[in-house]
């Protein structure tokens, strides 16, 4: 066992994919009631990419050379990520939110104060997915720790 398994990030991360993936689809449901129906067709469909891409890191987490440390960060890193993109691009559906969402926000608008909270909680999102992105292509470097072997 290696000791970025102990604490089982990869049945974790499997885990979270599926109930985010089962959040996007309940969150098909509500797309009819919100104030800009395509933002919820935005978090429906974020969700449910957000969930797969956490079942694919849990399925790969083993491919993956770095430290305990680093292996932690990239965990909460990316259920920071996909959480966040899927509850504020719902959120922003809610309140009909397009400051930051042109395309899927065309048409709409809301407060001020409105606008800075989504955007507030877009932006780190966006960032932590990048972060996310780059460790684990940083992981995935070089010969597979399995066939080491």
């Amino acid at each position: 066992m290696k000791n970025h398994d102990i604490p089982d990030f990869r049945r974790r991360l499997m885990w979270h994919g599926i109930f985010l993936f089962l959040l996007a689809l309940l969150t098909g449901f509500l797309i009819p009631a919100l104030a800009n129906p395509r933002m919820g067709v935005s978090a429906h469909l974020n969700g449910a990419m957000a969930g797969t891409f956490l079942v694919i890191l849990g399925l790969v987490w083993r491919e993956l050379r770095w430290t305990p440390k680093i292996a932690a960060v990239t965990f909460w890193i990316a259920l920071f990520g996909t959480y966040m993109n899927w509850a504020f691009t719902l959120l922003g559906g809610i309140l009909g939110t397009s400051r930051l969402t042109p395309l899927a926000g065309a048409g709409f608008s809301a407060p001020a104060w409105q606008e800075t909270f989504v955007a507030a909680g877009l932006v780190p999102m966006t960032i932590s997915m990048v972060i996310c992105g780059a460790l684990v292509l940083f992981g995935l470097r070089g010969d597979s720790p399995l066939e080491k072997r």
